[in-house]
């Protein structure tokens, strides 16, 4: 069993940065990977970006060069740092759990993913 809970999400102005976290307990976050994923009012969910068990990353094309998923081993957290921030990425961010046994990659499908927190608001305004 794992319990993610997402916080750093807020309101900020187009071009700016924001650094989402996923705090983890229940299991240590190096055993399994980290996706974060959106989902805008009106449009499905979709994948922003995944850490795997061994530290490889990989990012949805939109948000590629402007977002950076990380992990703290230490802390039992993975972050996501938004910089660039457009309207567009507007959204309630996600972070989900998958036990599997993938070790050196990760998956951007959502069925996938084990264990989900309730979601952080970022909304990008002027």
């Amino acid at each position: 069993q794992v319990q993610l809970v997402e916080s750093g999400g807020g309101l900020v102005q187009p071009g700016g940065s924001l650094r989402l976290s996923c705090a983890a307990s229940g299991r240590t976050s190096s055993d399994y990977a980290t996706g974060w994923f959106r989902q805008a009012p009106g449009k499905e969910r979709e994948f922003v970006a995944a850490i795997s068990r061994s530290g490889n990353t990989r990012y949805a094309d939109s948000v590629k060069g402007r977002f950076t998923i990380s992990r703290d081993n230490a802390d039992n957290t993975v972050y996501l740092l938004m910089s660039g921030l457009k309207f567009e990425d507007t959204a309630v961010y996600y972070c989900a759990a998958e036990m599997g046994t993938r070790y050196y990659s990760s998956t951007r499908n959502a069925d996938e993913y084990d264990y989900w927190g309730r979601g952080t608001q970022v909304t990008v305004s002027s």
